[in-house]
């Protein structure tokens, strides 16, 4: 058995703690929550900057996406598509993002032109996404499933997690 095959079986078999299941579990985990906090939010959901709407309502697709992305075949017809649509979402919210403000409410917490390191998850979601895409064209499977996989620890597990404490908006809404 040569190299590339014993690598494309160890990224179909996925055994692990992070395995495609267990981050389809935990992304499903935080979309239910998150979508408990906006539904708990739903009045102040209007009164928010029209770039946290939309980045907000990007994230909900994303991550409803990213649960069948992880759990069915890949390299089929519909898996493309759902990933051409997902990489769409990801990186379009990755720019909506650079617009937010570091710190404060400032300016509605949009265009306030500072930057802070939370700004680099936007950063590194701008530069892997076409690196994935890139990846997945030449076939290099293990190379597109572990910068899929960055993506979605990375940009959806983590950053969404620390959306919650430190009186942050979903977390707020959440707590009540």
């Amino acid at each position: 058995m040569g190299v590339e095959t014993m690598v494309t079986r160890a990224v179909e078999t996925n055994a692990g703690v992070l395995s495609n299941r267990n981050l389809a579990i935990a992304t499903a985990a935080l979309l239910v929550v998150m979508l408990a906090a906006m539904a708990r939010g739903a009045a102040q959901f209007p009164l928010l900057p029209v770039l946290v709407q939309l980045h907000l309502m990007a994230m909900v697709a994303i991550m409803a996406i990213t649960v069948p992305m992880l759990l069915r075949a890949k390299g089929t017809p519909g898996h493309r598509l759902l990933g051409r649509v997902w990489a769409a979402l990801m990186f379009g919210n990755a720019l909506i993002t650079l617009c937010f403000n570091a710190g404060s409410s400032q300016s509605g917490g949009v265009f306030a032109g500072d930057f802070s390191p939370i700004h680099a998850i936007s950063l590194f979601v701008l530069l892997m996404v076409p690196t994935a895409l890139r990846r997945a064209r030449r076939h290099d499977v293990a190379g597109h499933e572990s910068g899929i996989r960055g993506l979605v620890i990375g940009s959806l597990l983590v950053a969404g997690f620390f959306t919650l404490p430190f009186g942050r908006t979903m977390g707020s809404w959440l707590m009540g």
